[in-house]
């Protein structure tokens, strides 16, 4: 069996029990954590980032080795709307919604259950991990139904129903698919696509279906990676960590708004179906996955239930 070479020219003495005194810190976060199950939402900046990229799937890849469950599920707005202006389709959206026609839906899922899953996959396999990517149309994994949003007429104070086409919400996630990978060494990279009643593709949101997830497999940790350094408070501050009430009055009072407001409730929904916490963290900052699992304070904002 071969080790990996070492080049002593790469490393000072210093450094290398810098480096030992931090995986001993980390000893105890390992025990904790022995057999729990992850579920990471990828995407954000972190995925147009090549070394940003490589650091991701080393993360990945580590949790894995070291006993945990990572379950990967990856986002592609970006992506999908670069295709959809080389192949001249226009899309509209509708509060942060992409309307998704027949035409859109079909580059929607080439797109994320393809190329992009592809990539992903062949990132965490490069780095030594062993990873299938699937959507939530494999084996039933993300059965959905069509999502609607009301507009209010300002004139004529009616409500309006807005048809955003083949844009879904998970209805039931089926875990069979998923119970089989943590029993062996694969590591699952999941399309946000799901699969109506009648075998129709839905297009969903990334960050919704990381939270369904996690719900349905009762996970120990939902980890959102964003653009952010995570919540912050009134005064700017990064907040570490907040209990579902305490989130709720934020939102309620405005401190938490905008794009933000979705994420939360993420959060707030998979702790509310049993996940035992969920962090909302910045995808930015290198191995942020592990910083987040193997350190004391990590470097997200952590929502709990209580």
């Amino acid at each position: 069996m071969s080790t990996p070479a070492a080049d002593p020219a790469m490393s000072t003495p210093e450094e290398n029990i810098r480096n030992a005194r931090m995986l001993a810190e980390a000893l105890p976060f390992m025990q904790r954590y022995a057999g729990a199950t992850l579920v990471v939402k990828y995407g954000g900046h972190a995925m147009g980032d090549e070394s940003l990229g490589r650091d991701f799937a080393r993360d990945i890849v580590l949790l894995k080795q070291v006993g945990l469950n990572p379950i990967v599920v990856h986002g592609g707005g970006p992506q999908i709307g670069r295709m959809l202006d080389r192949l001249k389709i226009q899309s509209e959206f509708v509060d942060g919604l992409r309307v998704t026609d027949t035409a859109t839906v079909e580059i929607v899922e080439m797109v994320l259950a393809g190329s992009i899953n592809k990539q992903i996959v062949a990132m965490i396999n490069q780095a030594g991990g062993k990873a299938v990517g699937i959507s939530g149309k494999d084996a039933n994994l993300i059965q959905a139904r069509k999502l609607t949003r009301t507009k209010r007429d300002p004139d004529s104070n009616i409500e309006k129903v807005l048809d955003l086409g083949f844009v879904g919400d998970p209805d039931r996630v089926d875990t069979t698919i998923l119970d089989v990978f943590k029993q062996s060494s694969v590591i699952p990279v999941v399309a946000p696509i799901g699969i109506g009643a009648d075998g129709e593709t839905y297009n969903i949101n990334a960050d919704t279906v990381a939270g369904a997830i996690a719900g349905a497999v009762s996970a120990d940790r939902l980890l959102l990676l964003t653009d952010v350094a995570g919540v912050k408070g009134k005064d700017g501050d990064l907040i570490a960590s907040m209990s579902r009430a305490e989130a709720e009055a934020m939102i309620a009072d405005g401190t938490i708004s905008g794009g933000m407001i979705p994420k939360v409730e993420t959060c707030l929904d998979a702790v509310a179906r049993g996940v035992e916490a969920a962090v909302i963290l910045d995808g930015r900052v290198p191995h942020a996955v592990l910083l987040e699992i193997f350190t004391e304070h990590g470097v997200g904002t952590l929502i709990r239930r209580s």
